[in-house]
């Protein structure tokens, strides 16, 4: 259960309101039980024998039952022995142990890809064993199916691929984009990621294979949020790449030319939008890995008209929000403290830019959310990019980092200068927080790392946020090893943690944006939300920043478990939703319409995510020859 206790002020207030609410709701309405719409309904289906079994959707392979076996004709084709899901699982992990070394194409082959291989053949023959097993190891098998190991799946997408999975629009498709939606043979589609592939994680453009991102996400929606596996949708939008190595190379999946811009760009992504909103209404779209001159400005101009967010502007930020909060508790002070931290920022990209507005509305919002508190949370953040720090002096600034240009005053004050390097910022500033989103390895070196031993916090914090792992401002060994065990660590990719063999433990925190994009996709799907909204988005990372007990982040622990995630996702859900309706924002979904979500208790709210929870199990099936 989420920790309230030690939420901002601001949020307090709003929850205040809402238990008066929930006080008043009679005892009756307080006691409504729900009948799960992800149930174990008998599902019908139109096809038999060899065609059940080659359908992955459908197939339980040795797990189907005597009677089913004769309904479906597949009486003969399969061993008599009938498996429970459990036997067929504990097989599967015998082989997987064993095939991993196997599995590999040769010594330059890592074991993460072999697993991921191994992974994705079962996904092919049965996609419900294929989630049960990452439901339960997800620990083991997130960073496979997602980042790190997700980024050397798209760098060698074209000889890895098998089987098609998910949808690809193209500049060729001009014009018959809302004919083709039709052919994705699902009725009802809940969520769909979408990428264009030029900027997949720290790795660039990647042009058509950054659809692995895309079915990265999905798998995580469907095991941490419980998204139903045949209600999602990976596209790809291919409109060329500008790399050049995959421009020569003849075995390329993907348009041979380079990338559209301008007017064709955005025509092309309008078609999209309209075509896939078309056939389903209500569907949620991420936007996920555009490069970043192209995704603020999709952002704003969908965010208001279609359910649309973006993942590396809106979902990183929110997991950052949440770690940063979570340092401010774990530095001994309250969440209201926030405002007065100082934060060093190295990368103005669609990432870095997405959290520094948040954190400036986050900070703002507890100073009293109006025009001077926004100025007032301004001054807390130096921002360097690959040309140093930014400032008002810089020319052909970008927009979007342009509110956050020191000041030339403000820089003499501070012995400082425009494209001032990282260390001489960290050096003069001596900051609270150390945030790296720039997607430049090692870009923490030693010399940045003993700069911040002069900063004025208590617990200094370091968030070494790009992916993949190669990508990472440093490594949790480095920044122990410079500034003590006193030091709050986080980083993007998964790290272990350090021994310092005293006893003692240096947490490596992952600040992954799992934690918050499934519960925000499916807070939005259940509230009905027309749109998501920054109230949402700021209600989930401050949830996330709760969860953690005192006692946990005393130790520098600001994250929880990933083998938690689907509680986790369950508490942001409800969190969104009770945000959506303090916002007038809920419409319903399937029988629950927006009057009667308004009058549920957060236990009722809690519930009614549950039991929308799709889960990995194998549901009856029969044959309906129409």
């Amino acid at each position: 259960m989420t920790k309230w206790n030690s939420l901002s002020a601001s949020l307090m207030k709003r929850l205040k309101l809402h238990y008066q609410m929930i006080n008043s709701i009679p005892a009756l309405a307080q006691a409504r039980s729900f009948t799960t719409s992800e149930g174990h309904r008998p599902t019908i289906v139109h096809k038999r024998s060899l065609d059940i079994l080659h359908d992955p959707w459908f197939n339980k392979g040795t797990a189907f039952t005597i009677t089913e076996r004769d309904r479906l004709d597949l009486r003969g084709l399969l061993p008599p022995n009938v498996m429970s899901s459990e036997q067929q699982i504990e097989r599967f992990m015998v082989d997987l142990k064993r095939l991993e070394v196997q599995a590999r194409d040769g010594p330059s082959d890592p074991n993460a890809l072999a697993k991921w291989r191994i992974l994705n053949r079962l996904h092919d023959r049965n996609e419900t064993m294929y989630y049960k097993v990452l439901i339960a190891h997800i620990e083991e098998y997130a960073p496979i199916v997602y980042t790190p190991t997700v980024g050397l799946v798209c760098q060698n997408y074209s000889g890895l691929f098998r089987r098609p999975r998910g949808m690809y629009f193209s500049a060729q498709d001009r014009g018959e984009m809302m004919s083709m939606v039709y052919n994705w043979p699902a009725d009802q589609v809940d969520m769909i990621v979408v990428t264009d592939g030029s900027r997949i994680l720290g790795l660039g453009d990647l042009g058509v294979h950054g659809i692995g991102i895309a079915i990265g996400k999905l798998d995580l929606y469907v095991a941490a949020a419980g998204i139903n596996p045949q209600r999602v949708l990976p596209v790809m939008i291919d409109v060329g790449t500008n790399n050049e190595k995959l421009l020569k190379d003849p075995l390329y999946l993907g348009l041979q030319q380079h990338r559209l811009d301008g007017d064709e760009y955005l025509a092309i992504i309008d078609e999209f939008m309209e075509a896939v909103f078309t056939r389903w209404p209500h569907v949620i779209v991420q936007f996920e890995d555009f490069q970043s001159k192209w995704a603020f400005k999709l952002l704003q101009r969908y965010r208001n008209t279609y359910r649309m967010f973006n993942d590396d502007v809106q979902g990183t930020a929110g997991v950052a929000i949440a770690g940063l909060l979570g340092a401010v508790r774990a530095q001994g002070r309250p969440m209201i403290d926030f405002p007065k931290q100082k934060i060093v920022v190295a990368g103005a990209g669609s990432a870095g830019i997405g959290v520094l507005n948040a954190a400036r509305k986050t900070m703002a919002r507890m100073l009293g959310n109006n025009e001077a508190a926004f100025e007032a949370a301004r001054s807390q953040f130096w921002v360097v990019d690959a040309q140093g720090l930014i400032t008002e002096e810089r020319k052909n600034i970008d927009q979007d980092a342009s509110p956050f240009a020191r000041k030339v005053k403000e820089i003499n004050r501070q012995g400082l200068r425009e494209g001032a390097s990282l260390v001489e910022v960290v050096q003069q500033v001596k900051p609270d927080v150390l945030l790296g989103l720039s997607a430049v390895g090692g870009l923490f070196t030693k010399e940045v790392l003993e700069a911040l031993k002069g900063s004025t916090a208590t617990r200094p914090a370091i968030f070494a946020m790009s992916n993949p792992t190669t990508n990472a401002e440093c490594t949790p060994e480095e920044a122990f090893s410079i500034l003590g065990e006193n030091v709050i660590f986080a980083s993007g990719s998964p790290f272990k943690d350090v021994d310092f063999g005293n006893g003692h433990i240096g947490h490596c925190n992952q600040g992954n944006n799992m934690y918050l994009f499934p519960g925000i996709g499916l807070g939005t799907l259940l509230s009905g939300s027309p749109i998501v909204s920054d109230g949402m988005l700021q209600a989930a990372a401050e949830c996330l920043a709760a969860y953690m007990t005192e006692d946990e982040v005393h130790e520098g622990i600001i994250y929880p478990s990933i083998s938690s995630i689907r509680d986790i996702t369950k508490e942001i859900a409800a969190a969104v939703i009770m945000e959506a309706i303090e916002e007038d924002l809920v419409e319903g979904y399937r029988g629950v319409d927006a009057r009667e979500l308004r009058k549920f208790s957060k236990e009722e709210i809690l519930e009614f995510v549950k039991n929308n929870m799709w889960s990995p199990e194998y549901p009856t099936l029969v044959y309906n020859q129409d």
